[in-house]
């Protein structure tokens, strides 16, 4: 599935835990004037009780795209208070300020891909959300004119993370190459990629 908008060209990988017919990994994205926005969230375990607590997050950004990403962790969060939980990786990418900021809690993860090509992988905060009161770190930086991320849940390995084709700039073609890639092999958890362009 792949998606161009104005700024942003965004494409995603989704399978499910082998042997399970639904995927507990839920994501959501979408594109204003003046921003981007993209949340991946993993309910813990897998199955409709997971796919239950990682709606919840979705739900809750769909209702308050504008806010910040600090406040969108913290009304999840509250949201998901009595029930199983979900980890999450939000990023947001500010078009007037030129800037990006993300957080992630839990076992999803974060590439940002430089315009000199320069790859960091970004170490997630502990934990996860079910209603308690938990520290988190936000990271907010400058963007360059032309950027890449990546979110990725905890079915995407480290070796996986490690191959080249994900630091392409034609996110649809990173997709279709991971897709090949994965083509075959037991997945063990929930798998969620999605791969973000951005061009100024």
């Amino acid at each position: 599935m792949s998606c161009r908008q104005n700024k942003v060209e965004t494409a995603v990988y989704q399978q499910p835990k082998s042997g399970q017919y639904q995927c507990g990994d839920s994501y959501f994205y979408t594109e204003t004037d003046n921003e981007f926005i993209c949340v991946l969230a993993d309910g813990l375990g897998s199955g409709a009780m997971a796919k239950e607590s990682s709606e919840i997050v979705i739900n809750t950004i769909k209702d308050n795209i504008h806010i910040t990403v600090e406040q969108l962790v913290q009304r999840c969060n509250r949201q998901l208070s009595g029930k199983r939980g979900a980890v999450i990786g939000i990023l947001k990418i500010d078009f007037s300020a030129q800037r990006y900021t993300f957080s992630s809690i839990g076992n999803i993860g974060i590439l940002t891909i430089h315009e000199n090509g320069k790859k960091k992988r970004n170490i997630p905060n502990p934990g996860f959300l079910a209603g308690y009161h938990r520290p988190f770190k936000i990271v907010s930086d400058k963007l360059d004119s032309t950027m890449n991320f990546v979110l990725f849940s905890d079915g995407v390995r480290d070796k996986d993370i490690s191959q080249y084709f994900l630091l392409g700039r034609d996110v649809q073609q990173v997709v279709e190459t991971f897709k090949a890639y994965r083509s075959g092999q037991k997945t063990e958890d929930d798998t969620t990629l999605i791969a973000i362009s951005y061009r100024e």
